[in-house]
């Protein structure tokens, strides 16, 4: 249950992004189950690696590129998926800190009720 709750926070957290950053496109509903479904296994799999690769420069930088990485990651998943796209690294950038605060907050209010 928690899989899918998790993948239907992310699909909301994506809409909301689309609706707020004007770089992110979603063309239908199967794009957007996908999407999340991208979303959830590039940061899952893919992520961690470009973390530590990066670890250097997020070092240098303060943690400042913390938010390069997250974006690369989000523009990952939208170049994999078709039918979802990101205009630029700013948006993606932009859509990533969206996404991860949005999630985060559905699934500490939604989840929180349920224990």
């Amino acid at each position: 249950m928690s899989f899918l709750a998790h993948w239907v926070f992310t699909g909301i957290a994506i809409v909301v992004a689309q609706k707020l950053v004007g770089g992110i496109y979603i063309s239908g509903f199967l794009s957007l189950v996908l999407a999340a479904l991208a979303v959830g296994l590039v940061n899952a799999i893919v992520k961690p690696v470009v973390q530590l690769l990066s670890l250097p420069l997020t070092v240098i930088t303060l943690g400042i590129f913390y938010f390069v990485v997250n974006g690369i990651c989000f523009a990952l998943a939208a170049f994999i998926v078709p039918g979802f796209g990101v205009a630029s690294l700013g948006a993606a950038i932009l859509g990533a800190i969206i996404v991860s605060v949005v999630s985060w907050l559905l699934g500490s209010l939604l989840m929180r009720k349920r224990q």
